[in-house]
């Protein structure tokens, strides 16, 4: 059976120009994301300095997200009558494993792409080579010239593997990185709001006539 070296050799460099689109595609979407929840997280910490929390109980009240929603579910769980600490706890970590399951998706594919890259590149460039040297065999090649082109052509598939991985290897490190900022800033949204008095309402400030009329009053 005669394989087609050189229509391998071209797929394998079709497909990781596929890889550097879809890693282009991947970091996009997921700096979009996690731009949006970072909006998010601002949010649910300064309604935590406020004590702003009465409302964090409604599914939406912060946004239509995944970490928005885990956040006013865990509130909601602590008005519950009856609601023990060990349970608290324990949709507290449930809610953490949820989130970031949902923050870090997709990122695996990134490092597949790191991991497989490489390789297929050099895959193409022994495909390439093989066809190279299977038409000088044959005696289709006597040119040395024409067989320096084929080999040249056939290390492009290397050289394009090596930087999709590279690329790849960017925006995976640049994604976990980001990924990890905000669970942890979430980790400590729940920490913070653990225990928080849901009935407690918004301390408004003293406006400033009525501050230096209190400060003017005599005493009694």
């Amino acid at each position: 059976m005669q394989i087609d070296h050189a229509y391998f050799h071209q797929l394998c460099i079709y497909i990781l120009y596929g890889c550097i689109a879809f890693v282009i595609f991947i970091l996009i979407e997921r700096l979009v994301y996690y731009g949006l929840l970072t909006l998010r997280e601002k949010k649910i910490n300064q309604a935590i300095r406020d004590h702003a929390l009465a409302e964090a109980v409604e599914p939406t009240a912060f946004g239509d997200d995944e970490l928005s929603r885990a956040f006013s579910e865990y509130m909601a769980a602590q008005k519950e009558a009856g609601v023990t600490r060990a349970r608290v706890e324990d949709l507290s970590s449930a809610l953490f494993l949820r989130v970031d399951s949902k923050v870090q998706a997709r990122l695996w594919i990134l490092d597949t792409i790191v991991t497989a890259a490489p390789l297929l590149g050099l895959l193409g460039t022994i495909l390439g080579i093989m066809d190279t040297f299977n038409a000088l065999s044959s005696g289709g090649i006597s040119d040395p010239a024409a067989v320096s082109r084929g080999i040249a052509e056939a290390l492009i598939a290397t050289a394009i593997g090596i930087g999709t991985a590279l690329l790849g290897l960017v925006a995976h490190n640049l994604l976990h990185r980001q990924a990890d900022v905000i669970i942890d800033a979430f980790k400590s949204a729940l920490l913070a709001a653990t225990g928080a008095d849901l009935s407690r309402p918004v301390r408004a400030p003293i406006a400033e006539p009525a501050a230096e009329a209190l400060s003017s009053a005599p005493a009694e």
